[in-house]
């Protein structure tokens, strides 16, 4: 006897297009708010955490992108060796992670890149480390509301070739790997953690297969990178970040990761 399908994939088509636009929205915050037509960054940032954001903020390194017209949050501009980006930080979550793709996107964007902590699943270094994320487990419901079910939401090959030559290069250590995105932190069960270092996921982290499912479903570039600080706290002193709460490192690698893309790799 087949298992019944779980009601969320229920009336799911997602070839149908959307009534509910970003842009649309977008408009309507401009309008609300007086706030000029304006793109945002061509390469953008999601930070999770917020360590990036709060280190750029402390050292006078970030400036409010005053038209960013999210309802939700702040967007802040600033330079990385060369190169400029726009960040939006503690945007924790496949679903609000989404959101704010969808609006960065429709504002100007052009690459979208994701730095989440992660919780280690297969040890593959000494932490903290990084993980180019090529797959991700669909553990989470946003994804389904973009493709069909499937067991992985994969990354875009073209942004996989343009930066898995940081494995090995980059200024700091990066590994490349599936991960296992959940909405439920705090559910990560013995069984499901066994089964999952069974099947060779490295890490745990809460957004990668949403994001990788709408950029595959939208044809947006994104890459989604797990800094893999725990061992979700099984021991005391847990969560080590490094310097600036692991601000410096995520920022040598988004310069590397954006100097990746913007020359092609």
């Amino acid at each position: 006897m087949a298992a019944p399908q779980a009601p969320i994939l229920d009336l799911k088509d997602t070839d149908a297009p959307s009534v509910f636009q970003p842009a649309n929205l977008l408009r309507e915050a401009r309008r609300q708010r007086g706030l000029d037509h304006a793109e945002v960054p061509a390469i953008c940032l999601l930070d999770p955490d917020g360590d990036m954001v709060r280190h750029l903020k402390r050292t006078g390194r970030a400036e409010a992108v005053e038209h960013w017209a999210c309802y939700h949050t702040e967007m802040w501009r600033f330079e990385q060796e060369g190169v400029e980006f726009g960040v939006v930080g503690c945007a924790v979550g496949a679903s609000f992670a989404v959101l704010l793709a969808e609006q960065m996107f429709a504002s100007g964007c052009r690459f979208l890149i994701s730095i989440t902590s992660s919780g280690q699943i297969t040890p593959v270094g000494d932490g903290p480390y990084f993980i180019l994320i090529d797959r991700a487990l669909r553990d989470e419901g946003t994804s389904y509301h973009y493709l069909p079910p499937s067991r992985f939401a994969e990354a875009d090959p073209e942004v996989l070739a343009r930066l898995t030559p940081l494995v090995g290069t980059a200024p700091v250590a990066v590994h490349r790997g599936a991960t296992w995105t959940t909405d439920a932190p705090y559910r990560e069960t013995e069984a499901a953690i066994a089964a999952h270092r069974k099947a060779g996921i490295l890490a745990v982290e809460m957004e990668a297969a949403a994001l990788y499912a709408f950029s595959r479903a939208r044809g947006c570039p994104v890459a989604c990178f797990a800094h893999v600080t725990n061992t979700m706290a099984q021991t005391e002193g847990d969560f080590e970040k490094g310097e600036a709460d692991g601000a410096l490192e995520a920022l040598a690698l988004v310069a590397a990761a954006g100097r990746a893309w913007v020359t092609g790799g």
